[in-house]
């Protein structure tokens, strides 16, 4: 049976209209254990010295702690929030703290960024 112009363009519309919604359905990162990790199932971390959602780890620190990156369309929803760095790149922020992993763990479910700097780098918790 064909479809015709009037029906596959309603089709169209839907789909136009569907896509944007489900593009931002999903969280940038995931409880698992009581504790925020990243689409991969690495840990995310906070940084005790950032404050007013403003990240001060740049530079050697931002090698050393990756930043959760947001892409340039995501958008802020409830306590998920974007943020932009001193590189005027964007990064994903829980409850105002923004986050990032940490180079040493390897593996998913890794969490050896647990108190670093006398406990400024503290495991993210929702």
């Amino acid at each position: 049976m064909a479809i015709n112009s009037v029906s596959w363009k309603a089709l169209l519309v839907t789909a136009a209209l569907t896509l944007p919604t489900l593009a931002f359905a999903a969280d940038p990162a995931m409880t698992k254990d009581g504790m925020l990790v990243d689409h991969k199932g690495m840990t995310l971390y906070t940084f005790a010295k950032d404050a007013d959602g403003k990240s001060v780890c740049n530079d050697k620190c931002a090698t050393n702690w990756p930043p959760l990156t947001a892409a340039s369309t995501d958008k802020s929803s409830g306590k998920w929030t974007v943020i932009t760095r001193d590189d005027q790149k964007s990064q994903w922020a829980y409850d105002g703290k923004p986050l990032y992993t940490f180079v040493m763990d390897k593996k998913a479910g890794d969490m050896t960024g647990d108190g670093k700097m006398d406990g400024a780098w503290k495991v993210a918790k929702p």
